[in-house]
Parts: structure tokens; C-alpha cells; sequence
């Protein structure tokens, strides 16, 4: 997004295409294997990414973070086919070859790398790394804090922000709250209101 640019007047940014840390290639969280969809190893995926197409193109490899406790064995998946079912991605993986393996895919986070520079297809998409470290100001150009991280919410994300005395806000990021993400600024404007990022009056 250019610097000065504004995003539309409502709804919520399509943001957090990916979440990581810079460090030459940024390991991204692209998604979440969910319950397995019929007998040949199809599974459902969550997706934690605006750009599928890209991450989970034919004969990608993806990493593999399996949950606390679990048994799967694999480090990785390998991306054989993907398609859409009412809303829903589902995808083949090769390591995952009948219903029982899938089974035990179940909740495996899954990890894509790409280069710390790259940017989203769409200008008003941002990764969650270009956003941490951003220092947030408000409309009249006043500091309220850094951006230190990107929060999945239910409705939409949230830019949690450090305040200068120490304190956490979370900050929907939707264009009402948040006009303009200057990247090359390294600045985000924040339509602060009571409560908001600053406290409320009776809050003090």
C-alpha cells in the first residue's frame, strides 16, 4: 500500500495473510488440518492465509507443527491437489494416503516460508510482519504505541499494541479504526477513541 493511501470506508481489512518473524525468509502459519472428508485421505483446512492459490499451489511443501501430545510423524506435507467445497478448502496431501492417516493430521499447523521482502498480491493486504513494529499514532499525528502483534479474532483481526506507559490494546483492524498503514513510513494511524487504546475517563 502506498504511503497516505486510505482503505474503504468500513469493513474489515483482508488482512493477516500470513503470521511470522523476519529473519532473511519468514516462516508463515498458512492454515490448520481439520477432520478428514471421505475415505482416500482428503482433509479439510482451515485456512490462516488470503492467498491459497499461492500456499497451497500443486507440490507445495509445507512444515509441519504438530499439537502438544500428538503422534504424527511426518515433518512436512506435500500439496497434491486442492479444490473448494461450499466455502470449505479441501486438500489431498501425499503423506496422507487413507481416512486413518488423516485422522491423525488433525489439528497439524501448517508452515510456509517466503522471503522477508515479498508482499501480497493485493495492495491492501499486508503479512503480519510488516505490521509488528509499526508505530501507532493517531489521527492527529499524537504517538500512542508500537504494533507488536497481529491477533486472530473471531470477526476480524487485531493489532495489539504496546502503549508508551506499558499497556495492551487490542485495535480491530477494520478501516473505521485503522485509515492508513504507511509501510514505508513505518507508521499506522489508529482512530483512537476513549477505551480504545487510551483509557476511558473512569478507567484513568
Amino acid at each position: 500500500m502506498a504511503p497516505g493511501s486510505s482503505f474503504p470506508a468500513s469493513g474489515p481489512y483482508p488482512v493477516r495473510v500470513d503470521a511470522g518473524q523476519e529473519h532473511g525468509t519468514v516462516d508463515v502459519v498458512v492454515g490448520r488440518v481439520g477432520k478428514p472428508h471421505g475415505v482416500r485421505g482428503e482433509v479439510t483446512v482451515e485456512v490462516r492465509t488470503d492467498e491459497p492459490e499461492r500456499r497451497y499451489a500443486d507440490g507445495a511443501v509445507l512444515r509441519v507443527e504438530a499439537p502438544r501430545g500428538s503422534a504424527f510423524p511426518h515433518a512436512t506435507l506435500t500439496v497434491g491437489r486442492t479444490r473448494w467445497h461450499q466455502g470449505v478448502l479441501l486438500a489431498t496431501f501425499t503423506e496422507l494416503t487413507d481416512r486413518t492417516v488423516a485422522e491423525g493430521a488433525r489439528g497439524v499447523l501448517l508452515h510456509a516460508e517466503i522471503p522477508a521482502d515479498a508482499t501480497p498480491e493485493d495492495p491492501d493486504e499486508f503479512y503480519d510482519h510488516q505490521l509488528v513494529g509499526l508505530q501507532a499514532h493517531d489521527v492527529t499525528g499524537e504517538r500512542l504505541g508500537e504494533v507488536t502483534a497481529v491477533v486472530a479474532g473471531a470477526a476480524q483481526d487485531l493489532l495489539s499494541v504496546r502503549t508508551d506507559d506499558g499497556r495492551d490494546a487490542l485495535v480491530p483492524f477494520v478501516a473505521a479504526l485503522v485509515p492508513e498503514v504507511d509501510l514505508a513510513g513505518g507508521r499506522v494511524v489508529i482512530a483512537d477513541r476513549p477505551g480504545l487504546v487510551r483509557p476511558a475517563p473512569e478507567d484513568g
